[in-house]
């Protein structure tokens, strides 16, 4: 399992790999966590993936899209502060240069890929360390994200703790929960999965987003 980072330069060459991720993107949050998103018959899709966001993905050896994420400078318009701003205990999220949001974060378990030593899944392990490695090497050393309780506990478990910004709050069918993660080469070591695989390295860019 190896990381592939998509930016915005590099969409049309990964357009297979994109549409896998919208695609799997619906099966999880619409099909299996029965969130209330906009699907259509090409996968989910929100606002932000218009902000020309760079997408973290997970990949098989043959090609298979098994996790994601989307991340956007925090500076500019961020589902956190957009969309779920009550979930932050100042009502605002206070954006550095140095912050870059995580959000969309979904990977599919079923695939059959060992457990690293009863922990947790292989592709999740790569997901966080791609998250983590890509914002290093792009200037950014804190990652914020809306996510849920659950979730906050399989961080816990990865050993990436998440600084929480705000109390819990029912949101649809789930308890969300606003938070802040480091983004350091010690996070990066105590997730990372023995065999890691990344293209991070080939990746840098500027931190520039267009407005469109």
């Amino acid at each position: 399992m190896r990381v592939l980072t998509v930016s915005p330069e590099k969409y049309a060459d990964h357009s297979d790999e994109l549409a896998q991720m919208h695609r799997l993107r619906a099966s999880i949050f619409r099909g299996r966590l029965e969130w209330d998103v906009t699907v259509t018959k090409s996968g989910e899709f929100d606002e932000y993936d218009k902000f020309d966001p760079t997408y973290i993905l997970a990949t098989t050896d043959d090609a298979r899209v098994v996790g994601c994420a989307r991340l956007l400078p925090a500076e500019g318009p961020t589902m956190l502060e957009g969309t779920f701003a009550q979930l932050l205990g100042s009502g605002s999220l206070c954006a550095s240069p140095n912050m870059v949001e995580s959000s969309r974060f979904c990977v599919d378990t079923s695939v059959g890929e060992a457990r690293e030593g009863g922990r947790l899944h292989l592709a999740t392990l790569t997901m966080f360390a791609g998250i983590i490695e890509w914002s290093m090497s792009n200037g950014y050393n804190e990652i914020v994200t809306a996510t849920d309780i659950r979730f906050e506990r399989i961080l816990n478990r990865a050993g990436w703790p998440m600084r929480r910004l705000g109390e819990p709050r029912e949101i649809g069918n789930t308890i969300a929960i606003a938070g802040s993660l480091p983004a350091d080469p010690e996070s990066f070591d105590r997730v990372r999965p023995v065999d890691y695989q990344s293209a991070i390295s080939h990746d840098a860019r500027p931190k520039i987003r267009s407005a469109a």
